[in-house]
C-alpha cells in the first residue's frame, strides 16, 4: 500500500514537472527568430526551444546564407538613401543635367528619392526583394559616384552637422542588436563560438563609444563665438517663386530681404547683353512655338529683336522646376506668364535702385560672333555708361582681362572663383571668394577672413547646409531659397561643447545599462530553463538530455 502511494506521488510529481515544462515551452519567446520566420513566410508560430539542440544554430543553412545578404542590402540602401537625401540641395542641378541629355524636363531627383525610400522601407520590413534592393542600391551608388562624385563631398559635410545624432542612432541600433547577439552567444556551447559572436559586437560598440573623441562640428561651439548670419544672394533671383533670370524673379528676392542678386550674362548677336543661363533657349523660353527650327541654336546668335518676341515665364508654370515650389497665387501666375528675357542694363538699374550687390557669370560668345573678342569691353560699357550702377555694388567675377577691368573700373569688388594662396589674392586685389559649397572649410574661411577676404558659397538651399555655412563663418551664400533661409534666426543643431558632452555621456551610460540588462536577462532565462529541465535529477549528457526533454514534450497524454 505504501509502495503504491509512493508510486502515485511520483507519477503526479512527474506529471507536474512535465506540465510545467510544457507551459514554459508554450510561453517561451524567441522574438528574433520568430520575426524572421514571420516576415519570410507569414507564419507567425513561435519557434520552440525543443526544436533546437543546445549549442546548435536555430536557423537553417539557407537562412544563414540569406541573412548576410539581407543585412548587406539594408546597409547599401541606407547609405544610398542618406546620400541622396542629403543631396536635396542640388536636385535642381541633377534635373537640369538630365534635361540637357534627354531634351525634356522631369523631376527625376524626386522620383529617385521616392524609389529609394520605398525600397528602404521594403527591406527594413524584411520583405522579399533583397536582391532587387541590393542591386538597385549598388548600381545607383556606382552611377552617381561616376557622374556626380561631388555629392560624396556633400555627405562628408553633412556629417559635420548630423554626426552627433548619427552617433545616438548607431548606439540605439547596437542596443537593439544586443538581443539576438546575447541570445545566440549564451546558447552557444563553445567558448570560441561565444567569442566570435560577442567579440566583434563589443569592438564595434567600443568604437562607437569613443568616436566622439575624434568628432568635429563647427556648430558645437561656445556661446558668443558665432559670427553674423551670412548675407543672402538670390541665385538667378528667386527661382522657386518666379521664372529664373526674369524681372519678377529679382523682385521676389528683393521682397524677401535678399542682400544681393546673382545672374548669368550672354551677349546677343547685335551686342545687347541679356540674362540667360543655358547655352540654348529651349528650357526657359517658348522658342519651340516661335522659332521651331532654331531650338538648338546658341542663345547668343539671336538678335535682341528676336529675343524680345519670346516668353520667358510660361515654362515655369508648366514644368515646375522645383518640387517644393508650392502653389502660386493667381496674381503671381499671371505675372509669371508675362515675363520676358531681361536686359543686363535693366537688371543693374533695379539692383542699384534697391542698393543690392550683383554678381554674374559672363559667357563668352561662340565662334563667328561679332562680339567674340570684345565681350568684356561691351559688358563694361553697359555697366559703367548705360546702367549707372554704383561700382562698389558690382562683384566682378570674370578672370580674363582682370587687370584691364581694375584700371577701367577700380571701384568694382574683385572676386575670385577658386581658392588660391592669400598672397596671390592680395596681389590681384581680390576681396571676395566665390566658391562651391563643397569646398567649404571653416579653417580656410577663417584664414581668408584674417586677410580681409570674405567668402561666398553657392548654391546653398537647404537649412542644414546654410547652418553649416553660418557656423563655418561664411560671409554670404548664393541661394535659390531666400524666402526660406531668411527665417532662420540661428543655425540648426547649434549646441555648446558642454551640452554635447552631457548628451554623449548619457547615451553611452544608458546603452551600457540596457545592454547589460539584456545579456543578464538572457543568461537568467537560460539558467532558469536548465534548472527547471533537470529539477529532481542529475544532469544528463547533451544528446540524452535533448532526447529526454523532446520525448516529454511530445507525450500527448500528459496534459489530457
Amino acid at each position: 500500500m505504501e509502495a503504491s502511494s509512493t508510486s502515485l506521488k511520483r507519477l503526479k510529481f512527474g506529471k507536474l514537472k512535465v506540465v510545467r515544462r510544457r507551459l514554459l515551452q508554450r510561453y517561451e519567446h524567441q522574438p528574433f527568430i520568430s520575426c524572421l520566420a514571420g516576415f519570410y513566410s507569414c507564419r507567425w508560430k513561435r519557434y520552440q526551444r525543443r526544436r533546437t539542440e543546445p549549442g546548435k544554430c536555430c536557423c537553417k543553412t539557407r537562412e544563414c546564407v540569406f541573412f548576410p545578404l539581407l543585412v548587406g542590402a539594408f546597409c547599401f540602401s541606407l547609405v544610398f538613401l542618406y546620400m541622396w537625401g542629403e543631396a536635396k540641395n542640388d536636385y535642381n542641378n541633377f534635373d537640369w543635367y538630365n534635361y540637357g541629355n534627354l531634351g525634356f524636363w522631369f523631376l527625376w531627383s524626386l522620383v529617385l528619392l521616392i524609389v529609394a525610400a520605398i525600397l528602404f522601407m521594403y527591406i527594413t520590413l524584411l520583405l522579399i526583394g533583397t536582391f532587387l534592393v541590393l542591386g538597385f542600391s549598388i548600381t545607383a551608388l556606382f552611377i552617381l559616384s561616376v557622374l556626380w562624385g561631388d555629392q560624396w563631398k556633400t555627405v562628408r559635410l553633412s556629417f559635420q552637422i548630423t554626426a552627433p545624432y548619427l552617433h545616438i542612432g548607431a548606439i540605439t541600433i547596437m542596443v537593439l542588436l544586443s538581443w539576438p547577439v546575447a541570445l545566440h552567444a549564451i546558447r552557444a556551447d563553445k567558448k570560441v563560438v561565444q567569442v566570435i559572436i560577442v567579440g566583434p559586437y563589443l569592438a564595434i560598440l567600443l568604437f562607437l563609444f569613443l568616436i566622439p573623441l575624434g568628432m568635429y562640428s563647427p556648430c558645437i561651439r561656445e556661446m558668443g563665438t558665432l559670427g553674423p548670419k551670412p548675407a543672402l544672394i538670390g541665385h538667378r533671383g528667386a527661382p522657386m517663386l518666379a521664372p529664373e533670370n526674369t524681372e519678377m524673379s529679382f523682385q521676389k528676392t528683393i521682397e524677401h530681404g535678399g542682400d544681393g542678386l546673382e545672374t548669368d550674362v550672354t551677349i546677343s548677336y547685335d551686342g545687347v547683353p541679356f540674362l540667360m543661363h543655358d547655352s540654348t533657349l529651349r528650357r526657359t523660353t517658348n522658342i519651340k512655338e516661335v522659332y521651331p527650327n532654331d531650338t538648338a541654336q546658341n542663345a547668343a546668335l539671336f538678335s535682341w529683336d528676336a529675343l524680345e518676341e519670346l516668353n520667358a515665364g510660361t515654362w515655369f508654370l508648366k514644368d515646375k522646376p522645383f518640387s517644393c515650389m508650392g502653389s502660386l497665387s493667381r496674381a503671381d501666375q499671371n505675372q509669371a506668364m508675362n515675363q520676358s528675357i531681361y536686359k543686363l542694363s535693366n537688371f543693374l538699374r533695379l539692383a542699384d535702385s534697391q542698393n543690392k550687390l550683383v554678381i554674374f557669370d559672363l559667357y563668352r560668345p561662340p565662334e563667328k560672333h561679332p562680339y567674340r573678342n570684345s565681350w568684356i569691353n561691351r559688358t563694361l560699357e553697359v555697366i559703367l555708361s548705360e546702367s549707372g550702377i554704383r561700382p562698389h555694388l558690382v562683384l566682378w567675377l570674370e578672370n580674363d582681362m582682370r587687370s584691364f577691368v581694375q584700371s577701367v573700373a577700380p571701384g568694382f569688388q574683385q572676386t575670385m572663383g577658386s581658392k588660391a594662396p592669400v598672397e596671390d589674392l592680395l596681389m590681384d586685389n581680390i576681396v571676395k571668394l566665390n566658391l562651391a559649397y563643397t569646398e567649404m572649410s571653416s579653417e580656410d574661411i577663417r584664414k581668408y577672413a584674417e586677410a580681409n577676404i570674405t567668402t561666398n558659397l553657392y548654391v546653398v538651399n537647404e537649412p542644414w547646409l546654410f547652418s553649416l555655412a553660418w557656423c563655418s563663418g561664411a560671409h554670404s551664400v548664393t541661394t535659390n531659397a531666400v524666402h526660406t533661409l531668411k527665417n532662420l534666426s540661428q543655425p540648426l543643431f547649434l549646441m555648446t561643447p558642454q551640452q554635447y558632452n552631457i548628451m554623449w555621456i548619457l547615451t553611452d551610460l544608458t546603452s551600457v545599462l540596457l545592454i547589460s540588462l539584456i545579456f543578464a536577462l538572457h543568461w537568467w532565462r537560460e539558467r532558469s530553463f536548465s534548472c527547471c529541465a533537470h529539477d529532481g535529477g542529475p544532469m544528463l549528457e547533451s544528446g540524452t538530455y535533448n532526447k529526454f526533454r523532446t520525448e516529454l514534450s511530445d507525450m500527448p497524454a500528459v496534459l489530457a
